[in-house]
């Protein structure tokens, strides 16, 4: 099988800050992105997946949403992965909080998640009603949303 690899994704080192192994050495683990998001201004939303992970986009199409775990990967920074307390929507008016109860961009893991209607599957891209990351920002992975595993208020039933 042919693959694609597209600009830009190269493997994202992430550390578990639990445990450690037989060396005393901190687990480390490697992230290889599954495809990047295609967010252009006057365009639908497009989740591009890379060649070799196409197949797992099947049945996708029967859900009504998809949660998306995508990297922070343009707000990368020592001083940014220290943050522990936010003020919420980054308005200085609204207490300083947990970045665990926020969905703030600076925290220890760049991982973000976003639930997002899916409008169609065809040949590789999933194309959705929007999302809050940028053009070209690193797909993780993704996690069908609006199925009976995980249903959404509001969703169709699912056709499976």
């Amino acid at each position: 099988m042919k693959t694609m690899r597209l600009p830009g994704l190269v493997p994202l080192m992430l550390a578990l800050w639990v445990g450690g192994n037989a060396d005393g050495e901190e687990p480390v683990f490697t992230m290889r992105p599954i495809g990047e998001v295609q967010n252009v201004e006057g365009k639908p939303v497009a989740l591009k997946i890379a060649d070799e992970y196409v197949e797992g986009l099947e049945g996708l199409e029967h859900c009504s949403h998809v949660m998306v775990l995508w990297w922070f990967d343009k707000n990368d920074t020592p001083e940014k992965r220290r943050t522990l307390k936010v003020h919420p929507c980054g308005d200085e008016r609204n207490p300083l909080t947990g970045v665990f109860a926020t969905r703030s961009p600076r925290r220890p893991n760049l991982i973000a998640v976003t639930v997002c209607k899916v409008l169609s599957v065809e040949k590789g891209v999933v194309t959705i009603d929007g999302i809050d990351a940028f053009d070209g920002t690193p797909i993780l992975d993704l996690k069908s949303a609006g199925t009976r595993d995980f249903p959404l208020k509001g969703s169709p039933k699912p056709v499976r």
